[in-house]
């Protein structure tokens, strides 16, 4: 008898091998799109944000996954807007090598609200790279009491999104907030870097408002007001390892 189950055993997992070896292999295609083959200039000088938005129009235009590829450089970027309402791909990387400068000017990137915005996406990701949105001018004339300051420009944010990855980013000297999350779902922030002046106003590191499972995991922050700020509306936060200073903590 037990000779014959063990046959009866064998046979039946040959038959399952045979059976899935047969079926055919799925492919999982990726679309890459090169800000570069979209006009961008890694030379810090020539205004890149019309080739970024473009790449994006490309990607969310997939019906397949896709990358945008930002090659090694300085990109200069006017605020630029990232919406998800008629993307067909539901992830979408950004993969950063370069480094995005804002301008001397603070008028460059403070006449908007938001630097990178990013609203009512799905499934995006922000890989790598630096943001440097270059605050200290801006932080000089809020000092000087002039009352023609803007406010200023936070450096990313992302808005009624979900599935949002942000890792291995750099975002220096923000002229505002550095990172905003606000109306978002399921969100995973790690193993970034945020540094700007002890005494630089307003650059919260990272914001949270009515939000739910939100990560904020291996962070480097260093700014001129808090590190974590969590607002009214946030459910499921989770922080770990961030260490913090100079700024008022986690509040």
């Amino acid at each position: 008898m037990e000779k014959f189950q063990c046959t009866i055993m064998f046979a039946y997992l040959l038959m399952s091998t045979t059976i899935f070896s047969s079926l055919p292999i799925q492919s999982h295609a990726t679309k890459h799109f090169n800000v570069l083959s979209f006009g961008a200039k890694p030379n810090g000088i020539v205004d890149s944000a019309a080739a970024f938005a473009k790449a994006w129009d490309a990607a969310c235009s997939s019906t397949e996954a896709a990358v945008i590829y930002v090659s090694k450089g300085r990109y200069l970027v006017s605020p630029v807007r990232f919406s998800g309402e008629s993307c067909k791909s539901l992830d979408i990387v950004f993969r950063i090598n370069g480094t995005l400068v804002g301008s001397g000017d603070y008028n460059f990137l403070g006449r908007e609200e938001t630097w990178f915005s990013f609203e009512r996406v799905t499934g995006v990701s922000v890989i790598g790279g630096s943001f440097d949105a270059k605050g200290p001018s801006l932080w000089a004339c809020k000092a000087s009491s002039n009352n023609s300051c803007p406010a200023g420009a936070t450096t990313i944010s992302f808005v009624e999104s979900s599935r949002v990855k942000v890792k291995g980013l750099l975002s220096l000297n923000s002229q505002m907030f550095h990172i905003v999350i606000n109306r978002c779902r399921n969100v995973k922030i790690s193993d970034i870097r945020i540094v700007a002046d002890g005494k630089s106003p307003n650059t919260d590191g990272i914001h949270v408002q009515l939000s739910t499972d939100v990560e904020i995991r291996n962070a480097s922050i260093k700014t001129g007001d808090d590190c974590i700020s969590i607002g009214p509306g946030t459910k499921n936060l989770w922080v770990e390892r961030v260490t913090c200073g100079p700024g008022h903590g986690i509040r």
